[in-house]
């Protein structure tokens, strides 16, 4: 059986999907149609229903429940990775709260948008950009302010540029729980023994990872926009765990906390439907 499989080119999807795009695991008859695509993207793509398993923020996840269930495998989720809101100059956490300066950020449907909203519900001069741009536009004084992600919480203060709050800490505060950043998605029209296949296959991909840690190197490296090997695999470290391999209670508590404060500001109504994979 063939199937469309979204992720982005990022190290941690890379390190995750490996296994699976260079056959070195067993994929029990199925087949992928990969699709490498930035994150906000991924996000759109899931929520017009195109492809079959996709990554996509937890932030998206609320506008597809009704055609995606989620997978146990391949989440992004942890402690201390969240996104930043940063400047080129000191600003407090007051006076963006009040909502004059503008942001630029990842992508309307990411989580650090979902974040960045729940921490600071006055601001509404956002402009999208894609993520890898943000830091140079706030450098460049295009924007304010700016939220990054992903790899650019580790370059962000050598070119100069100041935090004005990690929103991540803003969730763990909040909650007491881990911050769900993206997850794997598929088709609920899938059938329920296909869905568990590409969830073990997931989960099998990164075990390979975690134990050939190096084998992944050279498709990790041909994605990573000439970042450097460290980068890479602080990248790697920060966003792929155990949370990754099994979101198990915790990781689930965190995803259904997610979802209830999206119900609360209005951005989806209340609803039974299942929302993981069983």
């Amino acid at each position: 059986m063939l199937l469309t499989l979204g992720f982005s080119p990022c190290p941690n999807d890379c390190f995750m999907f490996d296994a699976i795009v260079n056959n070195r695991i067993d994929l029990e008859g199925l087949t992928f149609d990969v699709q490498l695509l930035d994150i906000e993207t991924l996000n759109k793509t899931a929520i017009n229903g195109t492809v079959d398993i996709s990554k996509v923020s937890y932030h998206a996840f609320v506008y597809c429940l009704s055609n995606y269930v989620l997978l146990d495998a391949g989440s992004a989720l942890g402690t201390n990775c969240g996104p930043l809101l940063i400047a080129k100059k000191e600003i407090t956490k007051k006076e963006f709260a009040e909502g004059d300066l503008n942001v630029a950020i990842p992508g309307q449907f990411t989580t650090a948008n979902f974040l960045l909203g729940l921490a600071f519900p006055n601001v509404e001069d956002k402009t999208e950009l894609i993520f890898s741009e943000i830091e140079e536009a706030v450098l460049q004084e295009k924007f304010d302010t700016g939220l990054i992600i992903h790899e650019n919480r580790f370059t962000y203060e050598a070119k100069g540029l100041k935090k004005i709050i990690d929103l991540g800490e803003f969730w763990e505060t909040t909650t007491k729980l881990p911050i769900p950043l993206g997850g794997i998605v598929a088709k609920r029209s899938l059938p329920d023994e296909i869905k568990n296949k590409v969830n073990r296959i997931i989960n099998k991909s990164i075990a390979f990872a975690f134990a050939n840690r190096k084998v992944s190197l050279p498709y990790v490296s041909a994605h990573a926009q000439a970042m450097s090997e460290e980068v890479m695999y602080r990248h790697i470290d920060l966003y792929v765990n155990d949370f990754s391999l099994e979101l198990g209670k915790e990781g689930r508590r965190a995803v259904l906390m997610l979802i209830k404060k999206a119900k609360e500001i209005g951005l989806i109504p209340p609803s039974d439907i299942k929302i993981f994979l069983d």
